[in-house]
């Protein structure tokens, strides 16, 4: 054990060493250097560290506290946003449960608004609109909602192409399983 522990002292030793020989000759031209050569490398030391310190610590940390309050905004935003779709999803669960019939019904409905822009298919538990002629997005965002709350329907599939008359393709819509009343 002794060995050990004089091996590492040696090791130590030896390292220190290294290091004042590689330093000898920094400080033999240290002090060869007037004073007024010195206080300027020191002061240029100083303005070094203090430019190392903005560019490292506090620049970084003042460009955050800057960035902060419109980050707090934006998550508060999504937040709120989140906290809505919440709501509405417990609103629709509370709902009673609707048949297959009143389901279809109500997208039917809602197809109906699109007029002859669109094509309603039924088939089981599954509903498939068909966008014709170009719908716009304020159209198929109304259409959505309307699957979703009144006929209870959940996205399942969507191809749709944007054109310069509005959206053409296809929308599978899944369902509720209430069975038929």
């Amino acid at each position: 054990m002794k060995s050990f522990s004089n091996s590492r002292l040696a090791q130590r030793v030896g390292a220190a060493d290294a290091i004042a020989n590689w330093l000898a000759p920094a400080r033999a031209r240290w002090r060869a250097l007037g004073e007024r050569e010195r206080r300027g490398i020191v002061i240029a030391a100083w303005l070094l560290g203090l430019l190392l310190l903005w560019m490292l610590a506090l620049a970084p940390a003042l460009r955050t506290t800057r960035a902060a309050p419109a980050q707090l905004d934006r998550l508060d935003s999504q937040l709120q946003q989140m906290q809505r779709q919440a709501g509405e999803t417990r609103e629709l669960r509370a709902l009673p449960s609707l048949g297959n019939a009143q389901s279809a019904a109500a997208l039917r409905a809602a197809t109906e608004e699109l007029g002859a822009a669109a094509r309603l298919q039924v088939s089981a538990d599954r509903a498939t609109l068909t966008l014709l002629a170009g719908i716009d997005g304020e159209q198929l965002r109304d259409w959505l909602a309307e699957a979703r709350s009144a006929a209870r329907a959940r996205p399942l599939e969507a191809n749709l192409t944007r054109g310069p008359q509005g959206y053409t393709g296809s929308i599978v819509v899944a369902l509720p399983s209430g069975g038929t009343q």
